[in-house]
């Protein structure tokens, strides 16, 4: 029998008992909707997390009290219980970090901002030095950053967001206009890119003073994070944070043999240690739809079973024509193959559907991974293979004379 023939008789049965067919199919379709679904946001979130990593360049690490993920309630708490890092910590790294290109730091709080009769709560409140923005290649759209004069003479200026610009300044020229932040009146001298949603969290609420600024009112004792970027050239990563390390060391007086009482972060680690934990969530997720892909090729070997039994005389038939065991195995394993291929593609395109109906809905990056779309396809397909073996060879081994004696 012709391949193309096999596959006209598959899909004919496929038509001819659709509400047989979908029920048959729906493990097979959940199982890799699930896969392209998961496997889709996670790759979207990889990409998401490794452009917001390396929008400080690779050669970027950053000095904190903690790491930026903590996995468990005990690091927490040892975390907290560190010294803060100080201005006087920044300072003394900015003076002696010889393999140090560019350094610069930055505090955060919550707090109220107000233009008029429109407020803003919630809003993210950045202390910078006048380094920061461009370390963090932060595009000002409109007016300008800030300099070494505004944080020297904590000037009342600010950099704001895209979120305050359109809900409160209701898109005016933002620049000149007074704002007040937390009661503290600042002249906008900067607006700064959209950045979008993440996980339906806008990246836009924000509003940037100089950091000698941000201290007189939130005051000094609040740990900050040191940012600090090597040169280009190979090895300077390495230098720079060795010399750093060590200039932190010394300074906060660290005995030799003692953790370090700081986090010294790469983008590397960073983004390393985000692949891991992404990698736990797919091996999951792998591990349900594998359950899902089971109970769906049992049903698939069921179904053919039955279309063995309801086919009996047609086999009889064709075996008494001349077809041969081999052609009737072909038959149905291509059959039972189409059938949890058309799952497939069925769950393919339910899982893309899932992963942009979250994106649509919680912000959520996703991106579709071409490789998962064809491992899917191919799962399914070999699904029906092997869970197609067992009805096929039944139907291959039936005696043609009973066979033809079967009532049709």
């Amino acid at each position: 029998m012709e391949f193309k023939e096999a596959v006209k008789i598959a899909l004919q049965s496929l038509w001819a008992n659709k509400l047989r067919s979908i029920l048959t199919l729906l493990g097979v379709v959940i199982g890799v909707a699930s896969v392209i679904a998961v496997v889709t946001l996670v790759n979207g979130a990889n990409v998401y997390v490794a452009s917001k990593v390396n929008k400080y360049g690779a050669d970027t690490f950053t000095i904190s009290k903690q790491p930026q993920i903590i996995t468990s309630y005990e690091q927490y708490r040892a975390f907290q219980k560190r010294k803060n890092i100080l201005l006087e910590d920044y300072q003394f790294i900015a003076e002696n970090c010889r393999h140090c290109e560019q350094i610069g730091a930055q505090q955060t709080a919550t707090g109220k901002i107000v233009f008029g009769t429109q407020s803003s709560t919630d809003t993210i409140i950045r202390g910078q030095t006048y380094a920061m923005p461009e370390m963090q290649n932060m595009n000002i759209v409109q007016g300008r950053g800030f300099t070494p004069t505004d944080d020297e003479h904590a000037s009342h200026v600010a950099i704001v967001g895209a979120d305050i610009h359109e809900n409160l300044l209701k898109e005016e020229d933002p620049i000149g206009k007074e704002i007040r932040v937390d009661g503290v009146p600042y002249t906008i001298i900067g607006l700064g890119e959209k950045q979008g949603k993440t996980l339906g969290q806008s990246q836009d609420n924000w509003v940037a003073v100089p950091l000698s600024t941000f201290q007189k009112t939130y005051g000094t004792a609040k740990s900050l994070t040191i940012y600090a970027k090597a040169g280009g050239s190979e090895g300077a990563l390495e230098a720079a944070t060795d010399e750093a390390r060590q200039l932190m060391r010394s300074h906060r007086h660290d005995r030799p043999g003692v953790d370090d009482s700081f986090t010294l972060e790469t983008s590397d680690t960073f983004v390393g240690l985000w692949k891991s934990i992404s990698q736990g969530f797919e091996a999951v997720a792998v591990a349900i739809a594998g359950i899902s892909l089971v109970v769906g090729g049992i049903v698939i070997m069921n179904i053919m079973l039955v279309s063995v039994t309801e086919r009996t005389r047609e086999i009889g038939v064709r075996k008494a024509l001349g077809a041969r065991r081999g052609d009737i195995l072909i038959q149905f394993l291509i059959e039972s193959a189409t059938m949890a291929l058309a799952g497939g593609a069925i769950g393919v395109m339910g899982g893309m559907g899932v992963a942009q109906v979250v994106t649509v809905l919680l912000g959520f990056p996703s991106s579709i991974a071409i490789w998962s779309i064809f491992a899917g396809l191919l799962v399914a397909t070999s699904v029906g293979i092997f869970f197609g073996v067992y009805p096929a060879r039944k139907a291959a081994d039936l005696d043609p004379i009973v066979a033809l004696r079967s009532e049709m």
